[in-house]
């Protein structure tokens, strides 16, 4: 598939923009660092029709490894937890993976994960892989068997790996961002937002 045409990448941009959800400006982003674009999850997760798209994809990328659930982060992977395993079909369940007090992630609320069912991990926007990683982690320790990763955002433009799963993602850039102390926008006299 052409990266311009329907379900590539240049296609996940023009949806993306069309939300609102890409940003620029000067951002501080969660992990302290600065840069010049923003993904905001939300402007995409407030449009039903561009989450069911996207999910769509995820769902088709991953449906020749049968996944039976689907496990988001709280709080935009339970959207999209729901919808992609919406696209995959009746009998697959949508779980979400939630803080734990000491840390991490745990798959909790009564959802019941039998040894070894093959779980895909979906997220919004990966960013340094933590949230990734500690819902990988829960499926893990509740039984589970990850098989994939799927993202609406990989900012990581594909550094970002999690053992030999297959990850993918609607659309991979990459973002710079830049240690405060060493950032041209500051220099520039930008106005900052934090995210």
């Amino acid at each position: 598939m052409s990266d311009d045409a329907p379900g590539g990448q240049a296609d996940a941009m023009r949806m993306l923009e069309d939300a609102g959800a890409v940003l620029t400006g000067h951002f501080q982003y969660a992990s302290g660092r600065h840069g010049d674009t923003y993904i905001e999850k939300f402007r995409l997760l407030e449009k039903p029709r561009v989450t069911e798209a996207l999910c769509g994809r995820i769902a088709e990328h991953f449906r020749p490894v049968e996944p039976e659930i689907v496990v988001g982060p709280t709080t935009g992977g339970i959207l999209l937890a729901h919808e992609t395993a919406k696209h995959l079909g009746d009998g697959i369940n949508a779980y979400f993976a939630e803080r734990a007090d000491t840390g991490g992630r745990y798959i909790g609320r009564g959802f019941a994960v039998e040894p070894g069912q093959r779980i895909l991990v979906v997220d919004d926007v990966l960013t340094t892989g933590g949230s990734v990683q500690d819902t990988l982690d829960a499926v893990t320790a509740a039984g589970g068997q990850p098989v994939g990763v799927g993202l609406v955002v990989d900012r990581t433009n594909g550094a970002t790996s999690f053992g030999n799963l297959d990850l993918f993602a609607c659309l991979a850039i990459n973002v710079a961002s830049y240690d405060p102390a060493d950032c041209p926008l500051c220099d520039a006299g930008v106005e900052l937002t934090i995210t």
